[in-house]
């Protein structure tokens, strides 16, 4: 697996590629979570959601 991508010309990190695929789940995840209130289960909602985006970044790191 390469370690970096071309963009344009330019070398790209893979991690910013994974961190852009994280973000983009965390969106999709956020239409969930208002949907089913998520913000009554935790105490502070934009540190539970920084959480959850750490987590999902981590799991697409280790999985692709």
């Amino acid at each position: 697996m390469p370690h970096d991508l071309p963009l344009g010309g330019v070398l790209v990190s893979r991690f910013v590629f994974d961190a852009l695929i994280a973000f983009a789940i965390l969106l999709a995840l956020r239409v969930v979570f208002r949907r089913i209130r998520f913000a009554r289960f935790v105490a502070n909602p934009p540190l539970a959601e920084a959480g959850l985006y750490v987590c999902v970044l981590a799991l697409i790191v280790v999985l692709l």
